[in-house]
């Protein structure tokens, strides 16, 4: 939850009158509802939205009886950054939402920023009645006046139960149930049930290091232990962590994973998040010997492309101790409230699985895959295999697949001393270009001529870039483009770029080329995405 002084933005319908529709095509009728529906042209297909106005973290997000559930941080009335509500959104396969009612409502306490709900199976915190399973939401208050007075206790942390499945939520009237012990940035907290020690845990950032708190009720909570001063990225200030247990994929061991994001400070500039591995012992969190004194520089980044921050995993979900399905927020604080969609903000990125797993180093990693509800929404278009293709070849076009909902897979051998350049392109000119240059040993995304890009100086200002980690000669890769967005997982998902763009007009094709005249591609399949 990134903090701003608040000022009163223009009036939205002077803004509306003056900019570019969704396309960036001038309205020549100046009307408002004339640009508010030519707005919806940026509006993604597959990915989650807030029917209008302001959205940034995922916060919440919890499965039962075969719902997930996703909160939001949100501001209802505006298209920017405001006093912060829970909006709240349910799915059956995490692709199709329905927005529901605002779930959390700010009051003389402050503001609802973010933090995370848990099933309470076992009515720990005894607020559960007549056999009904409560579900509990901590969230941090943010109170605006104390803020705005110099006070440094303005966050603490409270506590929401919910009796119909969280639809509906009552706030406990003993909040809040952790006062701030004279921290400025105090704030978002996630809970998570620690099976081994048969307690509760609670991680809390607190500006530059992680809290860990334990309770065996939800309601009485103990600080156990602090991790992460002076370890990893620290530019900016560390916000919503995660912290969970998971099996190393194709084995019987255990790790546990802190996910931490930071703003600023990230691999690209700006918002991101990073992760550390290593074991729990009830209280400390003792981090893999390769982690315990990380660089600021470093490559441990759940993505590195520059739009996917904040982004926590869902409590409750099936198999969440060999995987945890993770969402989050797809946009930037560099620009996140300048991005030319004037009657909503932001989305969400597509659900993921996290996977940790062991190289050959003996270091840990992990990979993230699309979510397998995904694949029954694919509708292969066509597949094939290339041989020494010369020059320039065709990934996909308009003729073909629906540009705006594509999802593709290939495979590239024989990676060597190449570069090789995806370019994504329209009719006006716009292009966006992304790749892997194996001579530096670099990905990279570049959309300083993606189309619409002078809203802000900090959005294509520099080409972004991610390290490879993985020395396989082949390299498998996963492409999704959804209109204005592009999700690219590379080696299995080891390495993560997200960005998000806005073309002049739709784009119609995707090539891919090398330097080398001749190069082949491996498992050529293409998908469009069909969500009816």
């Amino acid at each position: 939850m990134y903090i701003i002084n608040m000022k009163k933005p223009y009036l939205l319908a002077l803004v509306l009158l003056i900019f570019l529709n969704g396309y960036g095509q001038q309205n020549s009728h100046g009307k408002i509802s004339d640009l508010s529906e030519k707005n919806d042209n940026y509006r993604p297909n597959f990915h989650f939205t807030p029917k209008k106005n302001w959205m940034n973290d995922p916060n919440g997000m919890f499965y039962l009886n075969g719902t997930y559930h996703l909160f939001f941080q949100h501001y209802p009335e505006e298209p920017k950054w405001g006093p912060m509500h829970w909006g709240h959104a349910t799915s059956k396969d995490l692709i199709r939402w329905e927005e529901k009612s605002i779930a959390l409502y700010p009051d003389e306490k402050g503001y609802i920023f973010s933090g995370s709900a848990v099933v309470d199976k076992n009515n720990t915190s005894g607020l559960g009645k007549n056999g009904i399973i409560p579900i509990i939401a901590m969230f941090t208050y943010h109170d605006i006046v104390g803020e705005r007075n110099g006070e440094e206790e303005y966050q603490s942390q409270a506590i929401a139960f919910s009796l119909d499945e969280g639809m509906t939520w009552t706030k406990y009237s003993r909040n809040p149930v952790i006062s701030n012990p004279g921290i400025r940035d105090f704030r978002d907290p996630k809970i998570q049930w620690d099976g081994e020690n048969q307690q509760w845990l609670m991680v809390l950032s607190a500006n530059d290091k992680t809290l860990i708190y334990t309770s065996g009720n939800l309601l009485d909570w103990e600080l156990a232990s602090e991790f992460g001063k002076g370890v990893g990225g620290h530019g900016g200030v560390w916000e919503c962590p995660d912290f969970f247990p998971i099996k190393v994929s194709n084995t019987n061991e255990t790790k546990w994973v802190l996910i931490q994001s930071l703003n600023p400070g990230a691999y690209n500039g700006g918002s991101g998040t990073q992760y550390f591995i290593g074991d729990f012992d009830g209280k400390n969190f003792i981090p893999e010997n390769y982690l315990k004194d990380l660089p600021a520089e470093h490559d441990y980044w759940l993505d590195f492309g520059k739009d996917n921050y904040a982004g926590v995993t869902w409590s409750n979900a099936p198999h969440d101790i060999d995987e945890r399905v993770f969402i989050g927020w797809m946009s930037n604080w560099q620009y996140a409230q300048e991005v030319p969609t004037y009657t909503w903000r932001s989305a969400m990125t597509i659900p993921r699985v996290l996977e940790v797993k062991k190289k050959n180093d003996n270091t840990y990693r992990i990979f993230s895959k699309p979510v397998k509800q995904l694949d029954s929404l694919s509708q292969l278009k066509y597949s094939n295999d290339m041989e020494n293709t010369e020059g320039e070849f065709l990934l996909a076009d308009k003729s073909r697949v629906n540009m705006d909902k594509l999802r593709i897979k290939l495979q590239i051998p024989e990676i060597e001393n190449r570069e090789y350049r995806f370019e994504l392109k329209n009719s006006t000119g716009d292009q966006l270009v992304f790749g892997y240059n194996d001579n530096s040993g670099n990905f990279f995304i570049d959309r300083r001529n993606s189309g619409n890009t002078g809203f802000s100086e900090n959005f294509a200002n520099r080409i972004s870039t991610a390290p490879r980690t993985s020395d396989k000669n082949i390299l498998p890769i996963e492409i999704f483009i959804d209109k204005t967005s592009v999700e690219i997982f590379y080696d299995s998902g080891e390495t993560v770029m997200t960005e998000i763009f806005f073309p002049h007009a739709p784009m119609e094709k995707l090539s891919l080329q090398s330097q080398e005249n001749d190069f082949s591609i491996k498992k050529l399949k293409v998908y469009e995405l069909q969500l009816n």
